[in-house]
């Protein structure tokens, strides 16, 4: 019995220290399963290789779990030689156990010796050497701990580190320890294999295309179609070469890209500063950054000090981000909650500063390397993707599997038939399996992608990139569009529109410009919260924060050198950063030094700083933030009683609100030891600032698009509900004779259950409440949106599940969310059955934009890697593009595979007809008829262009629907009857001259029979291109195509000659029957014509909805789909949503003011 385990996961519900997306971690969920060797089970398998002349190593070399339990047997994971890993996603892998040889002190480090005694024996009874054991999944080590019976990840080993703990090593670590760390953790470097070309040869020839090639390449040259062979030899060789040099290519560029391997230096246990290899790095190393910056090698938390890092490799964010220490403590430390004191692998560290005497730069210890970094997380991501479930591709393979019954059919037929006219052995075994290759046609799959490198290519000239080919079909089933709004939906900069004081007494006057304010705590709050810095000269930061402090007009100085004089001026405070005012004014200010940052983190939805006045005669801590969030941490009585109605007002007209506050501070306190917490608790407020949020001149109109095309449009930010409410309003989302409706969801806590409650937006009334139920008006037809904030969808998720469906399919804005949600909100709507796509810029999406089905990040920065697509046009305008061409491309694709049947049918027939007369298709009418039609008429048919609009209904993703079998079964029958009808007027001629029936095959030609069907199953071949390339609404009219409508006129008019006036070079070529009798000549184009009016009129009724009444006959069946199901539910529903009521989790009502 194989013992099943499982990777053990951290514990506690904590993140681990490295910020791996679980979306693409197949780690997580992932059984294993340990096999041991078996001597006589492999050499059994070694002795049927040679006996199947290598066919056993093929097939072990494409289902690798079989070759595990063919030569192994299962045992418990401890005594494992091979595992078997099972995936989130149902794929199997196979791992081999690794075994180094360690010391003693590293297995202490992986618990492995607890025990003093036990250790003790080990050393007096045990002469074998210490061996750790351990895998590698991709790029991963996971290592055997005994004290959890299981294959951890090695970063198991630090996820309890506290930020304690990471100050405890900023003493550095010895040699001794640091080699020992080593053997456990591994080398540093993200290592991307780049095989050479003749293991990428090995490694494509054997892939199953190919070989289906290779075999009918040797057949076709045993059944002396030697031309034909050579030709789809040399095909099969170009094509092999351009894949290899691209696959190839894309290596080298993905292992320049995600290799890192530079000198830096580590502080040792011993005082001493060491220069090594990033290679040598472990979790645990101090590191000393230097002030001029580096390209950081691994994931590390700063200490000491403070950075300025462009992060855009890892987000897509241009904007320089600056980093501060960790603050010191017994709380677990995670990469994710702490990013703001996280330096993450693959960043450009421009400068450092502040981290101790002289010009150390800043300290930094490290937490994660490799492929656990955040660098390693996002090269992991593009070197093994999550799979994509996709119906097309699924129904692909299964119609595969169909075509391979058919051929199985045709070679028993074929066999009888072969049988009975009594060929040679070598013949018959020749002919019969000679069929599969005509049935199952080896360029089926490289066929059906023409569509898609013809749209990638189109999206690469409109600025739209995509990393991800396959996901362009998947675009055009998109139901539901998620975008951001700051950056997105709006413009990216911010213009001050007003600042307003506000205490005790309720509020002061608007004030158009900061600078216009009077000297005090507001006005040195709005020069002093922020994180900006200098970097030569010229000030970096956030674009909000930059157009604040431009607005105060107050200047920005840093210390130089050793900060000295800077820190005397301000009571020897270790100073980061000095805010000076103006010199001219009607008012005079202090300059202010700020000594401690707490930067922006979008959990906490604010920041602060702790500044000290000249002199350092007295400290205050500032905080801005979310208004909601710095009126909850501030005194009461500070907060003015109109705080909630202006608020309301200034957001309501989409402006941007930041709202602030500052409390005194103990200046002869330790102020760099300052706690968060301490400083961010019984504030005073002090004001709001107001800032203008421009909706970009494209949004109002992709929304009206995407709304024509019944394509929901959902806004998912960061910022205030309202201010979403009224973006939502600019862009159209929510139609101006459309109400809102507010969700508000509590959690359960000690003093009160959860509750739900729905409620109008503020000036609508009663009486307007019922007019949206009894007037039955919902979301497609319809009355109102839902809108929901972060903290409510958490309540939702939590304590309403059963009403989050239902709220997720009205809902059109979720505001205040912060990233995870995000992810978690395209999750939810993915598991409605939606094709969700997410635009963001890039920064605070990268979860959302890799959960969604497609995902498009606008920056400019190298994004790529966080989505399938980046668009280098700053707006959403790429969005119905992107779904143009996937519907185009999608359209292509199953006209392209409908059509690669069709042509294997229409050959199939040709062949299996002419057998039983006892003939065959000659050598070059097979080359003209595959090369010259068919392959030509495939690669110029994906070249049709995606239609100008957007069409409400959406192209069909299932090959195996009753539209596409019927017109096949259809377009079949008309294909056999149309050769039958051809050869059994020609044997109906007085000057038919029947076959000799003593031979079998090309030896019995030129005969009619062979020159009617050639002519019959030629016209054939371009009928059916014309018959299946489909057009609206998805893509533009045939005309559109030139080369495509140029290439079937000229095939027309080729087999039009062919059949009326063959010249006598062409009848010996083709080993054609010279018939004379012109009036059978066009007897047979006419009959030609009838096959092509017949299925072209069939597959316009089919369109048309022919088969609807076959559905109503059955019955009306629900959709497949939750969303619509949900859809139809909410619509006959009077009572939703519940307004005006409290809700509890029981379905209770607790009261109703209705």
């Amino acid at each position: 019995m194989c013992l099943t385990g499982s990777v053990a996961e951290p514990q506690s519900g904590l993140p681990s220290p490295s910020p791996r997306d679980p979306l693409i971690s197949p780690d997580f969920h992932m059984d294993v399963q340990g096999y041991k060797w078996v001597r006589w089970q492999v050499w059994l398998c070694r002795l049927g290789a040679i006996l199947s002349l290598g066919l056993l190593l093929l097939v072990f070399h494409w289902r690798p779990r079989l070759a595990v339990l063919a030569r192994c047997r299962s045992c418990p994971l401890a005594l494992a030689d091979i595992l078997i890993l099972r995936d989130r996603f149902g794929q199997w892998h196979v791992v081999e156990v690794l075994t180094t040889e360690v010391e003693e002190s590293s297995l202490e480090l992986l618990g492995q010796l607890d025990d003093v005694e036990w250790r003790d024996t080990i050393r007096l009874y045990r002469d074998e050497k210490m061996l750790m054991r351990y895998y590698l999944y991709e790029g991963l080590r996971y290592v055997w701990l005994d004290r959890k019976g299981a294959f951890c990840r090695v970063s198991v080993l630090s996820e309890d580190w506290t930020c304690s703990d990471l100050y405890g090593f900023q003493k550095g670590l010895s040699p001794l320890e640091q080699s020992l760390r080593r053997n456990v953790y591994g080398d540093n470097i993200i290592d991307v294999p780049v095989k050479s070309y003749m293991k990428l040869l090995f490694e494509e020839v054997l892939n199953p295309f190919y070989v289906f090639q290779l075999f009918s390449i040797i057949l076709w040259m045993c059944d002396e179609y030697y031309f034909y062979a050579l030709c789809i030899f040399v095909i099969s060789i170009i094509s092999i070469s351009f894949s290899l040099y691209e696959t190839h290519k894309q290596s080298v560029t993905l292992c320049n890209m995600a290799r890192l391997v530079n000198d830096v230096t580590v502080r040792r246990s011993s005082g001493e500063e060491e220069r090594v290899s990033s290679v040598d790095l472990v979790p645990g190393d101090c590191l000393i950054i230097p002030q001029e910056g580096l390209l950081l090698p691994c994931d590390a938390a700063l200490l000491a000090g403070e950075c300025l890092v462009n992060e855009s490799m890892l987000t897509g964010e241009s904007v320089p981000a600056l980093k501060t220490p960790l603050p010191p403590g017994d709380r677990k430390y995670s990469s994710d909650s702490q990013r703001r004191h996280t330096l993450f692998c693959g960043t450009q560290l421009i400068q450092a500063k502040g981290g101790g005497s002289g010009d150390s730069g800043a300290v930094a210890v490290v937490t994660s390397t490799g492929f656990f970094t955040a660098k390693g997380n996002l090269v992991s991501s593009i070197l093994y993707p999550q799979p994509i479930n996709f119906r097309f591709y699924q129904d692909a393979f299964k119609f595969l599997l169909v075509l391979g019954f058919i051929a199985l059919l045709g070679t028993i037929y074929s066999f009888v038939i072969l049988w009975q006219s009594k060929v040679t052995w070598v013949q018959l075994v020749i002919r019969s399996l000679d069929i599969v290759t005509i049935a199952v046609p080896p360029a089926l799959p490289a066929a059906i992608t023409t569509g898609t490198i013809y749209a990638q290519n189109r999206l690469k000239r409109s600025s739209v990139f995509c990393i991800s080919p396959p996901c362009i079909n998947v675009c055009g089933k998109v139901s539901l569009f998620c975008f951001d709004k700051t950056g997105t939906l709006t413009e990216e900069g911010l213009d001050v529109w007003g600042v307003i004081e506000g205490g005790p007494a309720g509020f002061s006057e608007l004030v158009p410009e900061p600078r216009l304010l009077p000297p005090g705590p507001l006005l040195s709050g709005l020069a002093g919260c922020h994180t900006v810095t200098l970097l030569r000269g010229q000030p970096l930061g956030d674009p909000l924060e930059l157009r604040m402090v431009e607005s105060t007009g107050w200047a920005l100085q840093e210390p130089e050198g050793h900060g000295n004089i800077l820190d005397a001026q301000f009571g020897g405070h270790k100073v980061l950063a000095v805010m000076r005012p103006p010199p001219q004014g009607n008012f005079t200010s202090e300059a202010v030094a700020i000594v401690q940052r707490f930067p922006f983190s979008s959990a906490l939805q604010r920041m602060s700083v702790v500044t000290v006045a000249q002199g350092g005669q007295s400290a205050l801590a500032f905080m801005k933030g979310s208004p909601e969030m710095v009126a909850s941490l501030c005194r009461a009585e500070t907060v003015p009683a109109q705080f909630c109605h202006r608020l309301h007002d200034f957001s309501s007209e989409g402006l941007r609100v930041l709202a602030f506050a500052y409390k005194p501070v103990n200046v002869n306190s330790d102020l760099k030891a300052i706690e968060r917490g301490e400083v961010e608790k019984d504030m005073h407020f002090l004001g709001l600032l107001m800032m203008k949020n421009l909706v970009k001149p494209e949004s109002p109109k992709v929304i009206n698009t995407l709304r024509v095309a019944h394509i929901r449009s959902v806004m998912v930010t960061g910022d205030n509900l309202l201010t979403a409410v009224n973006v939502a309003k600019s862009c159209g989302m929510v139609g101006s004779d459309e109400k809102v409706i507010f969700v508000t969801a509590t959690p359960h806590t000690a003093q009160s259950v959860a509750t739900l409650r729905f409620s109008l937006e503020d000036g609508a009334t009663a009486q307007s409440s019922i007019e949206v139920i009894t007037q039955g008006l919902y979301q497609g037809g319809f009355g109102y949106h839902l809108a929901v904030s972060g903290k409510s969808f958490a309540a939702l998720c939590d304590h309403f599940p059963e009403y989050l469906p239902k709220v997720l399919m009205r809902a059109t804005i979720f505001a205040r969310m912060v990233p995870d949600q995000k992810t978690q909100l395209v999750k939810e709507l993915q598991k409605l059955n939606y094709r969700v796509g997410m635009c963001g810029d890039g920064a605070n999406d990268c979860g959302a934009l890799r959960a969604a089905d497609v995902g498009v990040s606008l920056s400019e920065a190298e994004a790529s890697v966080a989505s399938p697509f980046t668009s280098k046009t700053e707006n959403i305008s790429c969005v119905p593009l992107l779904i143009r061409e996937g519907r185009c491309s999608l359209v292509t694709s199953f006209s392209l595979f409908r059509y690669m049947a069709l042509y294997s049918l229409i050959q199939f027939c040709s062949v299996l007809i002419l057998y039983t007369v006892r003939t065959s298709i000659a050598d070059l009418q097979f080359l003209y008829c595959d090369l010259f039609l068919v392959t030509l008429l495939a690669i110029l048919m994906g070249r049709g262009v995606p239609s100008e609009k957007l069409h409400p209904c959406r192209p069909p993703a299932s090959l195996l629907a009753l539209p596409v079998l019927c017109s096949l079964l259809i377009h079949i029958c008309m294909i056999v009857l149309g050769q039958l009808a051809a050869l059994l007027i020609a044997t109906s001629e007085n000057w038919y001259i029947p076959l000799n029936s003593t031979v079998f095959g090309t030896a019995n030609l030129p005969n009619v029979e062979n020159t009617c069907v050639f002519g019959m199953s030629g016209f054939q071949y371009i009928i059916m291109a014309v018959v299946v390339t489909k057009s609206y609404p998805h893509k533009k009219p045939l005309y559109h195509n030139m080369l495509f409508l140029c290439l079937l006129v000229v095939q027309f008019g080729m087999m039009t000659w062919f059949v009326l006036k063959p010249g006598s070079f062409i009848i010996r070529a083709f080993q054609l029957f010279d018939v004379t009798d012109m009036n059978f000549k066009m007897l047979l184009v006419s009959l030609a014509a009838l096959n092509f009016m017949i299925c072209f009129v069939v597959e316009m009724l089919i369109d048309m909805g022919m088969l609807n009444c076959v559905q109503l006959l059955r019955g009306k069946r629900p959709s497949k789909k939750q969303y619509k199901r949900l859809n139809a539910l909410l619509s006959d529903s009077a009572s939703w949503p519940p307004l005006n009521q409290t809700l509890s989790p029981t379905h209770t009502t607790i009261d109703s003011y209705s």
